[in-house]
């Protein structure tokens, strides 16, 4: 017996949806919005099955960005995506993984729904421009114009450099040695001068409520932390396509950890320490292109 296709490409419409939205209760809210679509659907009709999906989930995904937009206004403090644990297949996966980590989905956060939709469905999904056309209502002429302006977008902002797994978990192995030992001159070693802090919380735990920056001004910060949470178990799972720090799993300190290593050293750190948003972190998400 043949498979259902929305069976075989549920993975793929997920992780079509979690990256259009940064969010994997509502990626799975439009994978669910997807499916009674297509329980309704004349199969004998959709010569494509691959391709009508994901149309349909991307449909369902805008409209719900537009939604998202206005609860995102009345966050507190900083939003940052929804951290999942991945698997070393996505990890090895240097493009997909580049494409879910946490600082490309800040960086599509800043562009308009359209402009995110078009550039994920050809940049990540390879989607071409008359299937995107068709699924955002543009010509494929449009399309290609605003996946030319989000590329640019997209370069000025991203991180300029891609490492090894096995670089990434020197870098994080260094940077918690210190944390814990609260060695400030271990910290500042790591650390590159720029370096900025993201926070989430969203006022349900204590978090800074504004981007802290400066090497400095960080490493001054978690230097304290081995004095507040002594003992306080970490461990370094893969999460969205990179080796991470999960603090304290379902305790006080309770914060998913992700980085951006450049020149062997943490530019970013994004702490997710929401409640709401580390339920994904203990089953691996099923993502694929």
């Amino acid at each position: 017996m043949t498979e259902d296709p929305f069976t075989t490409h549920r993975g793929l419409l997920f992780t079509v949806a979690y990256e259009l939205l940064g969010s994997a209760a509502d990626a799975d809210d439009v994978v669910q919005e997807t499916w009674l679509r297509w329980a309704e659907a004349d199969r004998a009709a959709v010569r494509d099955p691959r391709a009508y999906l994901v149309r349909i989930t991307t449909r369902q995904a805008l409209n719900r960005l537009r939604t998202l937009a206005r609860r995102r206004e009345d966050y507190v403090g900083e939003w940052l995506p929804e951290p999942l644990l991945t698997s070393p297949d996505v990890a090895d996966d240097v493009e997909l993984a580049e494409s879910i980590s946490i600082a490309m989905l800040t960086v599509l956060e800043t562009l308009g729904p359209v402009e995110r939709a078009v550039l994920v469905l050809h940049e990540v999904f390879a989607v071409p421009y008359d299937e995107i056309a068709e699924a955002v209502g543009r010509s494929p002429a449009a399309v290609r114009q605003i996946a030319h302006r989000a590329r640019e977008h997209v370069a000025a902002r991203r991180p300029r450099t891609v490492v090894s797994r096995g670089e990434q978990q020197r870098v994080v192995d260094r940077f918690l040695a210190a944390v814990t030992a609260g060695d400030l001159q271990g910290l500042l070693d790591v650390l590159a001068p720029d370096v900025v802090v993201v926070a989430d919380s969203g006022g349900l735990a204590p978090a800074a409520r504004r981007p802290v920056s400066g090497r400095e001004r960080v490493a001054n910060a978690l230097s304290r932390f081995a004095e507040l949470a002594p003992g306080v178990p970490i461990t370094t799972p893969l999460i969205n396509g990179a080796v991470a720090a999960r603090i304290d799993p379902g305790g006080r300190f309770d914060t998913a950890l992700t980085f951006v290593v450049e020149d062997g050293r943490i530019s970013r750190v994004y702490a997710v320490r929401n409640p709401h948003k580390l339920g994904r972190l203990d089953e691996v998400a099923d993502l694929r292109r």
